[in-house]
Protein backbone atom coordinates (compact mmCIF):
# COMPACT_ATOMS: atom_id res chain seq x y z
CA UNK A 1 0.00 0.00 0.00
CA UNK A 2 1.73 3.43 -1.08
CA UNK A 3 1.87 6.12 1.32
CA UNK A 4 3.53 9.80 0.28
CA UNK A 5 7.12 10.14 1.27
CA UNK A 6 7.58 12.56 4.87
CA UNK A 7 8.44 15.87 4.18
CA UNK A 8 12.24 15.87 5.18
CA UNK A 9 11.91 19.44 6.42
CA UNK A 10 9.59 18.19 9.16
CA UNK A 11 11.96 15.61 10.14
CA UNK A 12 14.63 18.16 10.37
CA UNK A 13 12.74 20.44 13.07
CA UNK A 14 11.53 17.53 14.90
CA UNK A 15 13.56 18.50 18.53
CA UNK A 16 11.65 22.64 17.86
CA UNK A 17 8.48 21.23 17.19
CA UNK A 18 8.74 18.41 19.99
CA UNK A 19 9.62 21.46 22.54
CA UNK A 20 6.58 23.30 21.54
CA UNK A 21 4.55 20.50 22.18
CA UNK A 22 6.21 19.93 25.78
CA UNK A 23 5.48 23.89 26.27
CA UNK A 24 1.87 23.04 26.11
CA UNK A 25 1.42 19.98 27.40
CA UNK A 26 2.48 18.12 30.54
CA UNK A 27 5.88 16.36 29.85
CA UNK A 28 4.43 12.72 30.35
CA UNK A 29 2.22 13.53 27.48
CA UNK A 30 4.42 13.59 24.80
CA UNK A 31 6.59 10.94 23.39
CA UNK A 32 9.52 11.21 21.11
CA UNK A 33 11.70 8.30 21.95
CA UNK A 34 12.07 5.90 18.56
CA UNK A 35 11.66 2.65 20.60
CA UNK A 36 8.33 4.22 22.89
CA UNK A 37 6.87 5.76 19.50
CA UNK A 38 6.65 1.79 18.35
CA UNK A 39 3.47 1.30 20.30
CA UNK A 40 1.71 3.84 17.69
CA UNK A 41 3.41 2.64 14.73
CA UNK A 42 -0.15 1.00 13.91
CA UNK A 43 -3.61 -0.06 14.64
CA UNK A 44 -5.55 -3.27 14.03
CA UNK A 45 -4.47 -3.69 10.60
CA UNK A 46 -1.02 -4.80 11.37
CA UNK A 47 0.48 -5.66 7.84
CA UNK A 48 1.36 -1.78 7.51
CA UNK A 49 3.87 0.04 10.77
CA UNK A 50 5.55 3.42 10.31
CA UNK A 51 6.47 4.83 13.81
CA UNK A 52 5.51 8.13 13.47
CA UNK A 53 7.42 11.65 14.26
CA UNK A 54 6.28 11.48 17.92
CA UNK A 55 2.96 10.87 19.83
CA UNK A 56 1.08 13.29 22.31
CA UNK A 57 -2.04 12.14 24.97
CA UNK A 58 -4.07 15.24 26.17
CA UNK A 59 -6.10 15.33 28.68
CA UNK A 60 -8.77 17.52 27.41
CA UNK A 61 -9.87 19.49 24.95
CA UNK A 62 -8.21 22.61 25.54
CA UNK A 63 -4.94 20.71 25.31
CA UNK A 64 -6.13 19.44 21.94
CA UNK A 65 -6.48 22.61 20.78
CA UNK A 66 -3.21 23.78 22.05
CA UNK A 67 -1.60 20.89 20.64
CA UNK A 68 -3.26 21.24 17.11
CA UNK A 69 -2.78 24.91 17.21
CA UNK A 70 1.39 24.18 17.41
CA UNK A 71 1.10 21.36 14.39
CA UNK A 72 -0.59 24.07 12.19
CA UNK A 73 1.09 26.70 12.75
CA UNK A 74 4.82 24.18 12.23
CA UNK A 75 3.03 22.40 9.17
CA UNK A 76 3.04 18.87 10.64
CA UNK A 77 0.33 16.37 9.85
CA UNK A 78 -1.53 14.91 12.67
CA UNK A 79 -3.23 11.57 12.60
CA UNK A 80 -5.99 11.09 15.17
CA UNK A 81 -5.97 8.05 17.23
CA UNK A 82 -8.77 6.14 19.58
CA UNK A 83 -7.65 2.81 21.13
CA UNK A 84 -6.00 1.69 17.56
CA UNK A 85 -8.58 -1.02 16.79
CA UNK A 86 -9.06 0.03 13.41
CA UNK A 87 -9.14 -2.26 11.33
CA UNK A 88 -8.95 -0.11 7.96
CA UNK A 89 -5.51 1.06 8.51
CA UNK A 90 -7.24 4.16 9.98
CA UNK A 91 -4.55 5.23 12.48
CA UNK A 92 -2.06 4.42 10.54
CA UNK A 93 1.02 7.31 10.93
CA UNK A 94 3.39 8.74 8.42
CA UNK A 95 6.75 9.06 9.55
CA UNK A 96 6.42 13.13 9.72
CA UNK A 97 3.07 13.30 11.76
CA UNK A 98 2.34 13.31 15.15
CA UNK A 99 -0.09 11.04 16.62
CA UNK A 100 -2.87 12.44 19.00
CA UNK A 101 -3.96 9.87 20.94
CA UNK A 102 -7.04 10.40 23.25
CA UNK A 103 -6.72 7.33 25.11
CA UNK A 104 -6.45 9.90 28.75
CA UNK A 105 -10.08 11.47 28.03
CA UNK A 106 -12.13 8.82 29.30
CA UNK A 107 -14.46 10.79 31.73
CA UNK A 108 -17.98 11.09 31.62
CA UNK A 109 -19.09 14.37 31.90
CA UNK A 110 -22.65 14.48 31.96
CA UNK A 111 -25.52 11.94 32.39
CA UNK A 112 -29.58 12.96 32.03
CA UNK A 113 -31.51 10.13 32.60
CA UNK A 114 -34.66 12.61 32.21
CA UNK A 115 -33.60 12.91 28.41
CA UNK A 116 -32.02 10.00 27.68
CA UNK A 117 -28.11 11.19 26.85
CA UNK A 118 -25.14 11.15 28.69
CA UNK A 119 -21.69 13.13 27.68
CA UNK A 120 -18.24 11.60 27.72
CA UNK A 121 -14.70 12.61 26.45
CA UNK A 122 -14.18 10.37 23.57
CA UNK A 123 -11.53 8.05 24.69
CA UNK A 124 -14.02 5.94 26.75
CA UNK A 125 -14.44 2.92 25.84
CA UNK A 126 -17.63 1.75 24.00
CA UNK A 127 -18.49 -0.67 26.61
CA UNK A 128 -18.17 1.35 29.47
CA UNK A 129 -20.37 3.91 28.64
CA UNK A 130 -22.80 1.42 29.23
CA UNK A 131 -21.29 0.64 31.91
CA UNK A 132 -21.58 4.09 33.54
CA UNK A 133 -25.41 4.04 32.92
CA UNK A 134 -26.35 0.20 33.80
CA UNK A 135 -27.74 1.12 37.28
CA UNK A 136 -30.67 2.84 36.03
CA UNK A 137 -31.24 0.14 33.60
CA UNK A 138 -30.03 2.43 30.70
CA UNK A 139 -27.71 1.38 27.98
CA UNK A 140 -25.95 2.86 24.90
CA UNK A 141 -26.98 0.72 21.85
CA UNK A 142 -24.02 0.18 19.28
CA UNK A 143 -22.05 -2.57 20.02
CA UNK A 144 -18.97 -3.30 18.12
CA UNK A 145 -17.27 -6.68 18.85
CA UNK A 146 -14.15 -4.55 19.55
CA UNK A 147 -16.61 -3.08 22.47
CA UNK A 148 -14.62 -4.00 25.32
CA UNK A 149 -11.67 -1.96 23.83
CA UNK A 150 -12.66 0.30 20.85
CA UNK A 151 -12.91 4.56 21.66
CA UNK A 152 -15.44 6.32 21.57
CA UNK A 153 -13.94 8.61 19.60
CA UNK A 154 -12.64 6.03 16.88
CA UNK A 155 -16.88 4.93 16.84
CA UNK A 156 -17.74 8.05 15.20
CA UNK A 157 -14.41 8.67 13.27
CA UNK A 158 -15.48 5.51 11.57
CA UNK A 159 -19.66 5.56 11.99
CA UNK A 160 -19.34 1.80 13.82
CA UNK A 161 -22.38 -0.42 14.27
CA UNK A 162 -22.45 -3.86 15.95
CA UNK A 163 -24.33 -6.79 16.17
CA UNK A 164 -27.17 -5.25 17.41
CA UNK A 165 -27.29 -2.29 14.84
CA UNK A 166 -30.17 -4.06 13.04
CA UNK A 167 -32.19 -2.63 15.11
CA UNK A 168 -31.33 0.25 16.77
CA UNK A 169 -28.66 1.61 14.42
CA UNK A 170 -24.85 2.65 13.80
CA UNK A 171 -23.25 5.43 15.78
CA UNK A 172 -24.84 8.31 13.88
CA UNK A 173 -28.32 6.94 14.53
CA UNK A 174 -27.16 7.70 18.38
CA UNK A 175 -25.10 10.79 18.12
CA UNK A 176 -26.70 13.87 19.52
CA UNK A 177 -23.46 16.32 19.47
CA UNK A 178 -19.85 16.63 19.78
CA UNK A 179 -17.14 19.18 20.51
CA UNK A 180 -14.53 19.25 17.63
CA UNK A 181 -11.17 20.83 17.25
CA UNK A 182 -10.44 21.90 13.87
CA UNK A 183 -6.49 22.15 12.00
CA UNK A 184 -6.09 25.53 13.37
CA UNK A 185 -6.97 24.82 17.02
CA UNK A 186 -10.11 26.41 17.25
CA UNK A 187 -12.98 24.68 19.39
CA UNK A 188 -16.82 24.10 18.14
CA UNK A 189 -19.72 22.40 19.14
CA UNK A 190 -22.08 20.47 16.74
CA UNK A 191 -25.50 19.45 17.81
CA UNK A 192 -26.39 18.54 21.43
CA UNK A 193 -28.70 17.17 23.68
CA UNK A 194 -32.03 18.33 21.24
CA UNK A 195 -33.19 16.05 18.65
CA UNK A 196 -31.93 18.11 15.87
CA UNK A 197 -29.93 20.98 15.08
CA UNK A 198 -31.13 23.63 12.94
CA UNK A 199 -29.37 24.55 9.29
CA UNK A 200 -26.91 22.20 7.59
CA UNK A 201 -26.30 18.77 8.89
CA UNK A 202 -22.39 19.11 9.88
CA UNK A 203 -22.73 16.50 12.22
CA UNK A 204 -23.62 13.97 9.85
CA UNK A 205 -20.92 14.92 7.87
CA UNK A 206 -18.42 14.28 10.98
CA UNK A 207 -20.06 11.60 11.80
CA UNK A 208 -17.91 8.36 9.73
CA UNK A 209 -15.58 11.46 8.13
CA UNK A 210 -12.38 9.21 9.35
CA UNK A 211 -10.70 12.28 11.30
CA UNK A 212 -10.21 14.35 7.65
CA UNK A 213 -12.08 17.07 9.16
CA UNK A 214 -11.13 17.77 13.06
CA UNK A 215 -10.78 15.40 16.39
CA UNK A 216 -13.34 14.91 18.26
CA UNK A 217 -13.07 15.43 22.04
CA UNK A 218 -16.56 15.28 23.47
CA UNK A 219 -19.92 13.45 22.48
CA UNK A 220 -23.05 13.85 23.62
CA UNK A 221 -24.61 10.04 23.07
CA UNK A 222 -28.34 8.63 23.16
CA UNK A 223 -29.01 6.15 25.65
CA UNK A 224 -31.92 3.86 25.98
CA UNK A 225 -34.24 1.79 28.54
CA UNK A 226 -32.94 -1.36 28.68
CA UNK A 227 -35.79 -3.79 27.22
CA UNK A 228 -37.56 -6.01 29.56
CA UNK A 229 -35.71 -9.16 28.28
CA UNK A 230 -34.12 -10.52 25.20
CA UNK A 231 -33.57 -13.97 24.09
CA UNK A 232 -31.57 -15.64 21.10
CA UNK A 233 -32.46 -18.68 19.01
CA UNK A 234 -28.94 -20.56 17.18
CA UNK A 235 -30.14 -22.01 13.86
CA UNK A 236 -27.69 -24.54 11.56
CA UNK A 237 -27.68 -24.84 7.97
CA UNK A 238 -26.39 -27.37 5.77
CA UNK A 239 -25.20 -23.97 3.30
CA UNK A 240 -24.27 -20.80 3.18
CA UNK A 241 -26.88 -19.96 0.53
CA UNK A 242 -29.43 -21.79 2.59
CA UNK A 243 -28.59 -19.21 5.23
CA UNK A 244 -28.49 -16.22 3.50
CA UNK A 245 -31.89 -16.81 1.74
CA UNK A 246 -33.36 -17.97 5.31
CA UNK A 247 -31.75 -14.23 6.18
CA UNK A 248 -33.57 -12.22 3.32
CA UNK A 249 -36.71 -13.92 4.04
CA UNK A 250 -36.82 -12.68 7.76
CA UNK A 251 -36.05 -9.15 6.88
CA UNK A 252 -38.91 -9.69 4.07
CA UNK A 253 -41.52 -10.82 6.32
CA UNK A 254 -41.15 -7.46 8.25
CA UNK A 255 -39.72 -9.47 11.67
CA UNK A 256 -37.38 -7.28 13.33
CA UNK A 257 -34.94 -8.76 15.60
CA UNK A 258 -31.94 -7.10 17.60
CA UNK A 259 -29.60 -8.76 15.61
CA UNK A 260 -28.94 -11.50 12.93
CA UNK A 261 -25.62 -12.99 12.98
CA UNK A 262 -24.03 -14.98 10.49
CA UNK A 263 -21.05 -17.58 11.04
CA UNK A 264 -19.66 -20.61 8.63
CA UNK A 265 -18.25 -23.65 8.71
CA UNK A 266 -14.78 -22.30 9.17
CA UNK A 267 -15.89 -19.78 11.75
CA UNK A 268 -17.70 -22.42 13.27
CA UNK A 269 -14.95 -24.79 13.93
CA UNK A 270 -12.52 -21.93 15.18
CA UNK A 271 -15.14 -20.34 17.42
CA UNK A 272 -15.89 -23.70 19.21
CA UNK A 273 -12.34 -25.22 19.52
CA UNK A 274 -11.30 -21.81 21.10
CA UNK A 275 -14.56 -20.61 23.35
CA UNK A 276 -16.68 -24.32 23.64
CA UNK A 277 -19.65 -22.48 23.16
CA UNK A 278 -21.35 -26.12 22.35
CA UNK A 279 -22.16 -25.19 18.31
CA UNK A 280 -23.22 -27.26 15.71
CA UNK A 281 -20.84 -27.99 13.40
CA UNK A 282 -22.48 -27.21 10.24
CA UNK A 283 -22.26 -25.26 7.03
CA UNK A 284 -23.62 -22.20 8.02
CA UNK A 285 -24.91 -20.80 11.61
CA UNK A 286 -27.52 -17.72 12.27
CA UNK A 287 -27.56 -16.09 15.56
CA UNK A 288 -31.10 -14.78 15.91
CA UNK A 289 -32.11 -12.09 18.88
CA UNK A 290 -35.01 -10.92 19.63
CA UNK A 291 -35.92 -8.57 22.67
CA UNK A 292 -39.21 -7.00 24.68
CA UNK A 293 -42.08 -8.72 26.42
CA UNK A 294 -42.46 -12.03 27.39
CA UNK A 295 -45.23 -11.95 24.84
CA UNK A 296 -43.19 -10.05 22.05
CA UNK A 297 -40.31 -12.22 22.22
CA UNK A 298 -42.81 -15.51 22.01
CA UNK A 299 -44.42 -14.20 19.13
CA UNK A 300 -41.17 -13.27 17.42
CA UNK A 301 -39.68 -16.43 18.25
CA UNK A 302 -42.31 -18.63 16.48
CA UNK A 303 -42.81 -16.12 13.57
CA UNK A 304 -38.75 -16.68 12.82
CA UNK A 305 -38.19 -20.37 13.81
CA UNK A 306 -41.46 -20.85 11.34
CA UNK A 307 -39.93 -18.85 8.52
CA UNK A 308 -36.14 -21.10 9.63
CA UNK A 309 -38.32 -24.69 9.59
CA UNK A 310 -39.08 -23.85 5.80
CA UNK A 311 -35.70 -24.00 4.63
CA UNK A 312 -34.85 -27.13 6.71
CA UNK A 313 -32.40 -26.39 9.38
CA UNK A 314 -29.94 -28.81 10.71
CA UNK A 315 -29.93 -27.57 14.06
CA UNK A 316 -32.11 -25.12 16.18
CA UNK A 317 -31.95 -24.08 19.23
CA UNK A 318 -33.84 -21.39 21.33
CA UNK A 319 -32.30 -20.33 24.61
CA UNK A 320 -34.59 -21.37 27.71
CA UNK A 321 -31.83 -19.11 30.63
CA UNK A 322 -29.19 -16.20 30.42
CA UNK A 323 -26.27 -19.17 30.63
CA UNK A 324 -27.64 -20.56 27.66
CA UNK A 325 -28.22 -17.05 26.06
CA UNK A 326 -24.50 -16.29 27.14
CA UNK A 327 -23.22 -19.20 25.71
CA UNK A 328 -24.98 -19.06 22.22
CA UNK A 329 -22.83 -15.36 21.79
CA UNK A 330 -19.99 -16.28 22.92
CA UNK A 331 -18.49 -18.01 20.19
CA UNK A 332 -19.83 -14.95 17.76
CA UNK A 333 -17.87 -12.74 20.27
CA UNK A 334 -15.17 -14.95 20.17
CA UNK A 335 -14.60 -15.23 16.49
CA UNK A 336 -11.95 -12.53 15.69
CA UNK A 337 -9.90 -13.39 18.51
CA UNK A 338 -10.22 -17.13 17.74
CA UNK A 339 -8.90 -16.99 13.66
CA UNK A 340 -6.29 -14.60 14.85
CA UNK A 341 -4.74 -17.82 17.20
CA UNK A 342 -4.37 -19.58 13.48
CA UNK A 343 -3.77 -17.67 11.48
CA UNK A 344 -2.88 -13.98 10.32
CA UNK A 345 -6.01 -12.68 8.64
CA UNK A 346 -7.53 -9.36 6.81
CA UNK A 347 -11.30 -8.56 8.18
CA UNK A 348 -13.26 -6.67 5.23
CA UNK A 349 -16.36 -4.78 5.91
CA UNK A 350 -18.38 -4.47 2.47
CA UNK A 351 -22.04 -3.95 2.87
CA UNK A 352 -24.63 -5.22 0.60
CA UNK A 353 -28.33 -5.25 0.04
CA UNK A 354 -29.81 -8.14 2.26
CA UNK A 355 -31.68 -10.03 -0.78
CA UNK A 356 -28.28 -10.75 -2.45
CA UNK A 357 -26.65 -12.50 0.25
CA UNK A 358 -27.24 -15.96 -0.96
CA UNK A 359 -25.55 -14.63 -4.08
CA UNK A 360 -22.74 -12.72 -2.95
CA UNK A 361 -22.07 -15.88 -0.63
CA UNK A 362 -21.44 -18.00 -3.68
CA UNK A 363 -19.47 -15.43 -5.23
CA UNK A 364 -17.05 -15.67 -2.12
CA UNK A 365 -16.42 -19.09 -2.31
CA UNK A 366 -15.66 -19.19 -6.23
CA UNK A 367 -13.31 -16.59 -5.37
CA UNK A 368 -11.75 -18.45 -2.84
CA UNK A 369 -11.07 -21.14 -5.22
CA UNK A 370 -9.65 -19.00 -7.58
CA UNK A 371 -7.10 -17.22 -5.01
CA UNK A 372 -6.03 -20.45 -3.04
CA UNK A 373 -6.93 -18.69 0.60
CA UNK A 374 -8.96 -19.62 3.01
CA UNK A 375 -11.76 -17.50 4.20
CA UNK A 376 -14.65 -17.16 6.91
CA UNK A 377 -17.29 -15.67 7.07
CA UNK A 378 -18.80 -14.07 9.78
CA UNK A 379 -20.65 -10.55 10.20
CA UNK A 380 -24.31 -8.64 10.69
CA UNK A 381 -26.26 -10.42 8.21
CA UNK A 382 -29.41 -8.48 9.44
CA UNK A 383 -28.12 -5.02 7.99
CA UNK A 384 -26.17 -6.87 4.74
CA UNK A 385 -22.82 -5.78 6.67
CA UNK A 386 -20.19 -8.62 5.37
CA UNK A 387 -17.03 -9.74 7.71
CA UNK A 388 -14.83 -12.35 4.70
CA UNK A 389 -11.63 -13.05 7.34
CA UNK A 390 -9.13 -13.90 4.79
CA UNK A 391 -6.64 -16.09 6.07
CA UNK A 392 -2.86 -15.73 5.47
CA UNK A 393 0.39 -16.32 6.20
CA UNK A 394 2.62 -13.50 6.51
CA UNK A 395 5.74 -14.96 6.74
CA UNK A 396 5.01 -16.18 3.25
CA UNK A 397 6.27 -14.02 0.28
CA UNK A 398 3.45 -12.81 -1.68
CA UNK A 399 0.79 -13.88 0.52
CA UNK A 400 0.07 -10.74 1.67
CA UNK A 401 -0.34 -9.27 -1.67
CA UNK A 402 -2.57 -12.23 -2.71
CA UNK A 403 -4.96 -11.55 0.06
CA UNK A 404 -5.41 -7.71 -0.77
CA UNK A 405 -6.42 -8.75 -4.14
CA UNK A 406 -8.82 -10.99 -2.83
CA UNK A 407 -9.87 -9.02 -0.47
CA UNK A 408 -10.31 -6.15 -3.51
CA UNK A 409 -12.50 -8.22 -6.04
CA UNK A 410 -15.11 -9.41 -2.57
CA UNK A 411 -15.67 -5.91 -2.23
CA UNK A 412 -16.21 -4.59 -5.81
CA UNK A 413 -18.11 -7.69 -5.78
CA UNK A 414 -20.08 -5.63 -3.07
CA UNK A 415 -20.41 -2.72 -4.87
CA UNK A 416 -22.21 -4.56 -8.08
CA UNK A 417 -24.69 -6.00 -6.20
CA UNK A 418 -25.26 -2.42 -4.85
CA UNK A 419 -23.45 -2.33 -1.84
CA UNK A 420 -20.80 -0.46 -0.70
CA UNK A 421 -17.54 -0.94 0.02
CA UNK A 422 -17.56 -0.41 4.22
CA UNK A 423 -19.93 -0.30 6.71
CA UNK A 424 -18.57 0.19 10.04
CA UNK A 425 -14.86 0.10 9.83
CA UNK A 426 -14.23 2.80 6.78
CA UNK A 427 -12.11 3.51 4.31
CA UNK A 428 -8.48 4.06 5.73
CA UNK A 429 -5.86 2.96 3.52
CA UNK A 430 -7.09 -0.51 3.14
CA UNK A 431 -10.11 0.65 0.84
CA UNK A 432 -8.88 4.06 -0.10
CA UNK A 433 -7.67 2.59 -3.74
CA UNK A 434 -10.79 1.18 -4.33
CA UNK A 435 -12.42 4.24 -3.75
CA UNK A 436 -13.42 4.88 -7.66
CA UNK A 437 -14.80 1.46 -7.75
CA UNK A 438 -18.02 2.91 -6.12
CA UNK A 439 -17.39 6.69 -6.74
CA UNK A 440 -17.02 8.59 -9.83
CA UNK A 441 -14.13 11.41 -9.85
CA UNK A 442 -16.71 13.75 -9.60
CA UNK A 443 -18.20 12.46 -6.64
CA UNK A 444 -14.59 12.33 -4.59
CA UNK A 445 -14.02 15.73 -5.97
CA UNK A 446 -17.06 16.83 -3.71
CA UNK A 447 -15.77 14.88 -0.47
CA UNK A 448 -12.53 16.74 -1.27
CA UNK A 449 -13.66 20.16 -1.70
CA UNK A 450 -15.77 19.62 2.16
CA UNK A 451 -12.10 18.65 3.38
CA UNK A 452 -10.99 21.54 1.45
CA UNK A 453 -13.20 24.07 4.02
CA UNK A 454 -12.22 22.12 7.38
CA UNK A 455 -8.69 21.43 6.54
CA UNK A 456 -7.51 23.38 4.01
CA UNK A 457 -3.75 22.55 4.35
CA UNK A 458 -4.59 18.33 4.29
CA UNK A 459 -2.63 17.93 7.80
CA UNK A 460 -5.30 15.39 9.38
CA UNK A 461 -4.92 11.63 8.89
CA UNK A 462 -2.97 12.01 5.81
CA UNK A 463 -3.17 9.61 2.70
CA UNK A 464 -6.39 7.59 3.89
CA UNK A 465 -10.02 7.59 2.28
CA UNK A 466 -8.64 9.65 -0.97
CA UNK A 467 -6.46 7.97 -3.67
CA UNK A 468 -3.49 9.29 -3.60
CA UNK A 469 -4.11 10.04 -7.33
CA UNK A 470 -7.00 11.98 -6.75
CA UNK A 471 -5.71 13.99 -4.23
CA UNK A 472 -2.71 14.89 -5.06
CA UNK A 473 -3.44 18.36 -6.73
CA UNK A 474 -4.60 19.08 -3.25
CA UNK A 475 -2.27 17.16 -1.45
CA UNK A 476 1.15 18.99 -3.04
CA UNK A 477 0.11 22.72 -2.97
CA UNK A 478 -1.28 22.26 0.77
CA UNK A 479 2.38 20.48 1.27
CA UNK A 480 4.56 22.85 -0.42
CA UNK A 481 2.74 25.74 1.41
Amino acid sequence: MEMPSPNPMILARKTTIVDRLRAVLPDDAVIDDETETRAYECDALTAYRCPPLAAVLPSSTEEVAAVLKVCFEEGVPVVPRGSGTSLAGGALPTADCIILGVAKMNQVLETDYENRFVRVQTGRTNLSVTGAVEEEDFFYAPDPSSQLACAIAGNIAMNSGGAHCLKYGVTTNNLLGVTMVTMEGDVVEIGGAHLDAAGLDLLGVICGSEGQLGVVTEATLRILRKPEGARPVLVGFDSNEVAGQCVSDIIKAGVLPVAIEFMDRPIIEIAEKFAQAGYPLCEALLIIEVEGSEDEIQAQLKRIIEIAETHHPVALKESSNPAESAAIWLGRKSAFGAVGQVADYMCLDGTIPVSTLPAVLKGIQDLEKKYGLRVGNVFHAGDGNMHPLIMFDANKPGDLELCEAFGADILKLCVEVGGCLTGEHGVGIEKRDLMLAQYTADDLDIQMAVKDVFDPQWLLNPAKVFPLTSSDSRRAPAIAA
